[in-house]
């Protein structure tokens, strides 16, 4: 059914917002648990959200908003789900975190694995930062090298080994980009260029690389694809060079499709990080791969890592539930095209506005760039109008729509967003291209 314009005739308000995030700031460091939702990119006070439902969120100051952040990526069904809170209610009965085995373990393990081509053994974790520690530790202990190739401009969460600058060039030796990380953490992770076969075979015959790493579609930079044959030439060149191939699907896992970036592409890594959807909005992550690398994993095998909450039952039925919604026929297509309609009118809007905005879309994860484009790699993404960018968040907010605060985020719709919602948001977007 189509939905109500979420923006109110009432004037825009952000009084509790601002006085809730000036407590904030000194409580805690930024005033945020985590860095992007303090708006510095995009200036201006952060919007406190005080509830959701379905597509919309509703701040503090009782504006409404259509999210198209849906928590950063977990609310593919929508938020607040019916369903997904009839079963918590009924698990919190039974108890919230056993840290002992469940049954409801066993049954998202095998959602994931029937789902997912390159798994066959899963470990959860708390995050997909978590997923991504584990994993590194277990590329390196199967492979027994110490080296790791990452792109520049794919994130993998703030463990010390990713944490690394981005350099000028084809391809660079890792260097701290965070004060605290030592050197030595790093100097075993090289990066190289995203859509640049080139680059990579260089690092891996110059190197012995235990893994290369990547964002098989990449949302940590804005919304960048890659080319299939980037990702089958990754493919080839890891096997040629005896390097596992690492895909972390924590963002496009369960979204772009049911089975991932990996089932959307045709092209199987050997071990996959995850997260966001399968854990239906609670605290979770994964990382899965072939049985023989997998049982390297503690207890099975002498690679260690651990989590008091790993496993809990509430993010295991929220998941559960998620990925049975999703399983419904028509789910994808339903994503695919109101995205494709998000995204075409907004390139087309500031496009007519005078812009110069390039961007793009597979399934439910979307993104532009205020440039000409293509982006196809970290570097074409720095081009892009981040001040241009930051004036259009800002009239966005107050015309009802909430967008990633940030140029370098991609941004996801869900089931419940609407045709009615794609057309509000086009709307406003067309106003704000002009005053902009």
């Amino acid at each position: 059914a189509a939905a109500a314009a979420p923006a109110d005739a009432t004037a825009y308000r952000t009084q509790a917002s601002e006085s809730i995030f000036a407590e904030a700031k000194g409580l805690m460091p930024g005033g945020v648990s985590s860095p992007v939702r303090a708006f510095k990119s995009v200036g201006g006070s952060p919007v406190v959200f005080d509830h959701v439902k379905g597509a919309y969120a509703w701040d503090v100051d009782n504006n409404k908003y259509i999210d198209y952040v849906g928590s950063w990526g977990p609310a593919i069904i929508g938020h607040a789900d019916d369903e997904v809170l009839k079963a918590l209610g009924a698990q919190m009965a039974n108890g919230t975190s056993f840290g002992a085995p469940c049954a409801l373990e066993n049954e998202l393990a095998k959602l994931v694995i029937e789902a997912v081509p390159s798994v066959e053994m899963v470990r959860f974790t708390n995050s997909g930062t978590e997923a991504c520690m584990g994993m590194i530790r277990l590329v390196r202990a199967y492979t027994k090298r110490d080296k790791v190739i990452k792109f520049e401009g794919c994130y993998h969460g703030h463990a010390d080994s990713f944490l690394v600058q981005a350099g000028s060039g084809v391809a660079t030796l890792g260097l701290p980009d965070s004060p605290g990380v030592p050197a030595g953490a790093t100097a075993g992770t090289l990066c190289a260029e995203y859509n640049n076969l080139a680059s990579v075979e260089k690092l891996l015959r110059e190197n012995e690389v235990a893994a290369v790493i990547l964002e098989p579609v990449v949302g940590n930079s804005g919304f960048i694809a890659p080319t299939k044959e980037f990702l089958q030439g990754v493919r080839e060149l890891t096997t040629k060079y005896g390097a596992l191939l690492v895909f972390d699907e924590v963002m496009t896992g369960f979204r772009i499709s049911y089975g991932g970036a990996q089932q959307h592409f045709g092209v199987t890594p050997d071990i996959t990080t995850m997260g966001k959807v399968i854990g239906g909005g609670l605290p979770v992550g994964a990382y899965g791969g072939r049985r023989e690398i997998m049982e390297m994993v503690a207890p099975a095998g002498p690679m260690y890592q651990a989590g008091t909450l790993s496993g809990n039952p509430l993010a295991m039925i929220a998941g559960i539930k998620t990925l049975q919604r999703l399983q419904q026929p028509g789910a994808y297509e339903h994503l695919d095209r109101v995205t494709g309609r998000l995204i075409n009118g907004l390139l087309d809007a500031g496009r007519a506005a005078g812009h110069d905005i390039c961007g793009g879309h597979i399934s439910g994860m979307f993104g532009f760039f205020f440039c000409k484009g293509p982006v196809r790699c970290f570097a074409d993404a720095t081009k892009s109008d981040t001040h241009k960018f930051a004036r259009f968040h800002r009239k966005m907010l107050e015309k009802g729509v909430y967008l990633a605060p940030s140029q370098y985020e991609a941004g996801f719709t869900s089931l419940a967003h609407t045709d009615a919602d794609v057309d509000r948001t086009i709307e406003a977007a067309k106003e704000a291209f002009a005053e902009i």
